[in-house]
């Protein structure tokens, strides 16, 4: 039955009119506070700020049943083929992103589970000798998409816990910039050069390696002593004489869900060493269980964020959504989290017979750390003509406990206080006569709150919403784990690359129909160096 059809879709309908109006006296109470609240392993949602109440939130637990969420999920952990789209052309692949975190699988999992379970073992160990005899100082980690994305977020989260004078930079972007930048920083006899590409073939990966080769041999280093790479059994890249060392990853995880694969595990563990990444795996497995077994919607924490965000984008039609840490650390976490989301539910196919949907998916995701947030964007979301549903990310304790109480209160409490006085501010609003000091209010957000910003609690959030965007593709019915719209880009932009070696060869580009949009925006860039007396000199491979 599609989203649309189910019973209680149709009661959610009904019950917006009813949804409770925060702005209103003694709407937010302290007793809604502590009813409003789910907690598991550590963590702690809570929902008071949310424009819910008893009936709406039980017509949400009847939408996760209509949907058979629980079956799905199983599917999902056990492997089963969850990549597909009925009647359509699709990757149509099994799903195996949490069979890697599950070091023991019991006999109620597949065969599948088992060896992912222990290819990965394997992957792990390999590793753990390699970095055990690894002399580099510098690691540069090339990857784009979802091959850096999480592996960055997850940096710069835990940056603090690094113990070593290790240095990991990632080459994300096919920028010469990037890469020339990076090599001023770092002594090139002590580093290593690790390459990441499931295909093997991504066109911006295979341009900076091919970089980075270049620079090497012209300091007069062998790339083979500097070069690693984390690719897919026989891929083109699938060459253990031409690297230090092969890791490998599967087809079975998608890009965004790969941080826990040895596309994270390679260079984040050279950065903080196997212990920190074995807690960080714990954290992720820890998650992917309890989104497993527990059946109550309610008490269930990333369907009952999901089921929140379901509320809030087809009944409230909101069309955003902010995620926004107190943590420094935490200022790429939304990057990663806009990846996993969009390109995770940015769909309008419905996965069963791949019709047109006629309902709303993913919203825009989007944030940043919320102290920097507050005197820029805050403005418009307490006051501009558009509703944003936010959650907030706190942490009762610093990462290294180096604070001081200072006119009464330490800076970790002011950091707190910022976010429940957003969440209040943002739910009952301002009234006033003069309309330039008047804030609408009833505007919903909640609350994610745990003890430390550690490994383990990092692997605990990142399972969280993982499992949260999943939960929200079986009950939209779309294939999550798909990615077809990033495709057509990469194959215009090979087109158009293309372009550019046909004018460097032969003075001219070809005249046909598919390349004359390319063709005159391509002249227009070139125009751009007119006046510089024509272009800069590059060199060649």
């Amino acid at each position: 039955m599609k989203f649309t059809e189910h019973t209680s879709y149709k009661r959610l309908k009904d019950l917006v009119k009813s949804a409770p109006d925060l702005s209103k006296a003694h709407a937010l109470s302290a007793e809604r506070v502590k009813t409003h609240t789910v907690s598991a392993l550590g963590l702690r949602m809570n929902y008071a700020t949310e424009r819910v109440n008893a009936e709406i939130c039980e017509a949400l637990c009847h939408l996760a049943k209509d949907a058979n969420v629980e079956d799905n999920m199983w599917c999902l952990q056990d492997m089963e083929m969850m990549n597909y789209v009925n009647n359509c052309e699709s990757e149509r692949r099994m799903v195996g992103h949490t069979a890697i975190r599950n070091q023991k699988p019991g006999k109620e999992h597949s065969k599948a589970v088992h060896h992912a379970s222990a290819e990965y073992q394997e992957e792990l160990k390999k590793l753990g000798k390699f970095l055990s005899t690894c002399e580099y100082k510098y690691m540069i980690a090339v990857g784009i998409g979802g091959s850096y994305l999480g592996a960055l977020a997850v940096e710069q989260a835990l940056k603090n816990y690094q113990k070593n004078d290790r240095v990991l930079h990632f080459a994300s972007n096919v920028d010469p910039d990037k890469v020339a930048s990076i090599l001023r920083q770092v002594d090139m006899k002590k580093t290593i050069v690790v390459i990441i590409s499931k295909s093997g073939d991504t066109l911006e990966i295979k341009a900076q390696e091919e970089l980075l080769r270049m620079r090497f041999k012209e300091a007069g280093l062998d790339p083979k002593d500097h070069f690693a790479v984390v690719t897919g059994k026989g891929s083109p890249m699938d060459k253990p004489q031409a690297y230090l060392e092969v890791f490998y990853m599967w087809d079975f995880i998608g890009g965004r869900y790969s941080v826990s694969s040895m596309v994270g595990a390679v260079p984040l563990a050279f950065l903080f060493g196997m212990k920190m990444w074995d807690e960080f795996l714990r954290g992720l497995f820890a998650m992917d269980q309890h989104a497993l077994h527990e059946k109550d919607p309610r008490k269930n924490l990333p369907l009952w964020g999901a089921l929140l965000g379901i509320w809030n984008r087809n009944f409230l039609e909101c069309d955003t959504y902010a995620i926004i840490p107190y943590a420094a650390g935490m200022d790429h976490w939304s990057l990663h989290l806009q990846q996993l989301f969009m390109e995770s539910n940015g769909k309008s196919v419905c996965k069963e017979d791949g019709s047109f949907i006629d309902w709303d998916t993913c919203p825009v995701v989007w944030g940043s750390v919320g102290t920097e947030g507050q005197h820029s964007y805050y403005q418009g979301i307490h006051q501009g003509t558009k509703v944003v549903p936010i959650e907030f990310i706190v942490f009762k304790n610093s990462q290294l406990d180096e604070d001081e109480i200072i006119d009464g209160s330490t800076n970790q409490e002011k950091i707190i206080s910022n976010a429940v006085a957003q969440a209040i501010a943002l739910a009952t609003g301002q009234h006033a006569p003069n309309h330039n000091k008047y804030f609408p209010g009833n505007r919903q957000s909640h609350i994610l709150m745990a003890d430390r910003l550690d490994a383990f609690t990092l692997g605990l959030l990142l399972a969280y919403y993982e499992h949260y965007v999943a939960f929200q593709g079986f009950i939209w019915d779309i294939n999550s784990f798909d990615q077809e719209g990033v495709q057509l880009g990469k194959v215009l932009a090979n087109n158009v690359i293309g372009l550019y070696k046909e004018k460097r060869e032969r003075g001219a580009m070809s005249l046909n129909k598919q390349n004359e949009v390319a063709r005159a925006l391509v002249d227009e860039l070139d125009k751009a160096n007119d006046h510089r007396g024509g272009n800069h000199h590059m060199r060649s491979a």
